[in-house]
């Protein structure tokens, strides 16, 4: 079931990404086609978990990963939301924050064997959670700030501001996630 998911979605998204990309293109609009070019590499990227024997990630991960690109790629930068509505990209961090730790969540119960787990100490899978979302968030602003160095001169338009204000919008989601995740394992 998750690997038909996969190919359906990653198929989908990629279909729809170079459609964009054509589009674009033809128009001669060079930052939304770049988007457009981003989106298909994302998109294609799930497809590497097919070669993986048992697939770490649930239904619920996998739709969220395909929501937070269509919600970044699409919805804020070829369709504008990011400045069309100015609580769009604090609330893609937030989301970011979260889908990370629960990416973070997946990932601890795949590789620590289920024999170990009782072994191991809640606040070994709190740390985990929260340096994942932590560094995804530092990534991120990271691809940002390179962008807007070299391409596009519209990721961050509030400057320093507006990164500390990301960066604590995906620490608050992978916090928030982090907590879940003790709470949970109690």
């Amino acid at each position: 079931m998750k690997r038909k998911l996969i190919v359906v979605l990653s198929v989908a998204f990629v279909a729809f990404m170079i459609g964009l990309f054509i589009y674009y293109w033809m128009h001669d609009d060079q930052s939304k086609w770049q988007v457009a070019l981003g989106g298909i590499l994302a998109g294609g990227l799930p497809l590497v978990l097919l070669f993986m024997k048992n697939i770490p990630f649930n239904i619920p991960i996998i739709l969220g990963y395909f929501v937070a690109l269509f919600c970044t790629l699409y919805l804020g930068s070829i369709a504008g939301f990011y400045l069309k509505f100015s609580w769009w990209d604090s609330t893609l961090h937030l989301y970011k924050g979260m889908f990370v730790g629960f990416v973070g969540i997946a990932l601890y119960y795949y590789y620590i064997p289920e024999k170990n787990l009782g072994d191991v100490s809640r606040w070994i899978m709190f740390l985990f959670v929260l340096s994942l979302a932590v560094t995804s968030s530092v990534l991120w602003e990271i691809y940002e700030f390179a962008g807007d160095q070299f391409i596009t001169h519209t990721m961050q338009r509030g400057g320093n501001k507006d990164t500390m204000y990301d960066l604590l919008c995906g620490i608050a989601g992978g916090l928030a996630v982090a907590v879940y995740g003790i709470i949970r394992v109690k």
